[in-house]
């Protein structure tokens, strides 16, 4: 890690609270020799045996690291481990087991069940005081990492986000070209509904209405791919698939969903005294695109782009607020189980053919 970047990270860290240290074992000598060194530096808590252990690693705020004897009676401290393992709130917990076991067989079951390090017994004072300083720094450093990690995920579709720390997806400027259905929705006279609004009462309205269509979005598994003012430009097929006809079909039922809940938006907002609510303009297409990364090496984004894409702003652009308008192509893959009315073929900037185009209705 170099400087600048673990500057960063140690501001994030809270020094001024005391590490806690949980100290499990059954023997009172053991428990007051490792208290009486470990005070200094840390919060002490004892437990002398497993059920009591399990408790206050349980209780909030939970220990930061656990010293953790085996050989105790009723519950040993394999079985402690397995059941902190098995909860989420204490699994992230460091454990050190510290205890007279020393073959080599019990050491790597130890970590099999995911202690962070083994001492044995008799063990020497300034070894533990460094592995136990090592261990609340790594997991100190560990917890700011997943805390960034958890804010930075919110900049990035959830399953951009899961594809690239699992190791899915690379960070790379490439793309692949892929058959997928493509979605854009924008706000009919968005301009002149907002420009008497306040500031307050424009993010309010604008921020319900992408937290709303979001959710229902992220529902139907749709990968959003970014807001544009009051438009979203969202898409089936790429990191995830169900395959061409049912990414077709889910986005079809999300933006039906969608203009549903809008509707009943626009009810809430017109009791608020907005007497002319958001109305939603929705436009479809499946098609060949190219997805992937685009930028460059500083700074990319996931996205798609192609002939496919503009075809599906397009059908938005000329479709009528609180409607859904699709094009052949999507209707091929959703017309055994949607009612559709085909409208009359239309043209379009940057489109050199008559465009087929479709309402859709309902789902039969």
């Amino acid at each position: 890690m170099d400087l600048e970047n673990a500057h960063i990270m140690d501001n994030a860290l809270d020094f001024t609270r005391k590490s806690s240290v949980l100290v499990v074992d059954d023997t009172p000598e053991n428990l007051d020799v490792l208290k009486g060194f470990l005070k200094a530096e840390y919060t002490v808590q004892i437990a002398t045996n497993g059920p009591l252990a399990l408790r206050i690693a349980q209780s909030d705020p939970t220990p930061d690291l656990i010293l953790l004897d085996i050989m105790m009676p009723g519950m040993d401290g394999y079985e402690v481990m397995r059941r902190l393992q098995a909860e989420v709130s204490t699994r992230n917990i460091p454990v050190i087991f510290l205890t007279a076991k020393a073959s080599q067989e019990d050491e790597a079951m130890g970590l099999e069940l995911g202690a962070v390090d083994y001492i044995t017994k008799p063990f020497r004072v300034p070894v533990v005081q460094a592995r136990v300083r090592t261990h609340i720094a790594l997991a100190q450093r560990t917890e700011v990492l997943r805390s960034l990690s958890q804010k930075l995920s919110h900049y990035l579709p959830p399953q951009v986000y899961k594809s690239i720390f699992e190791g899915e997806q690379r960070v790379a400027i490439e793309a692949k070209s892929k058959m997928m259905t493509i979605f854009f929705s924008d706000l009919k006279d968005f301009t002149e509904t907002t420009e008497d609004l306040h500031p307050e009462e424009l993010t309010y309205l604008l921020n319900t209405y992408f937290s709303e269509m979001s959710r229902i979005a992220l529902d139907h598994g749709a990968t959003i791919d970014k807001f544009i003012g009051d438009a979203m430009l969202i898409f089936f097929g790429d990191p995830q698939t169900l395959g061409v006809k049912e990414d077709a079909l889910q986005c079809v039922r999300m933006a039906l969903s969608m203009q549903r809940r809008m509707t009943e938006l626009q009810a809430v907002w017109r009791v608020k005294g907005y007497d002319h609510p958001f109305r939603m303009r929705i436009g479809i297409n499946t098609g060949v695109c190219n997805v992937g990364n685009f930028g460059s090496a500083e700074r990319m984004d996931y996205t798609v782009i192609g002939s496919a894409v503009n075809l599906a702003a397009r059908l938005e652009q000329l479709g009528e607020p609180d409607q859904v308008t699709i094009s052949h192509g999507t209707y091929q893959h959703i017309c055994d189980e949607f009612t559709t009315t085909e409208m009359s073929p239309t043209q379009a900037k940057g489109i050199s053919r008559d465009i087929r185009r479709y309402t859709l209705i309902k789902e039969k």
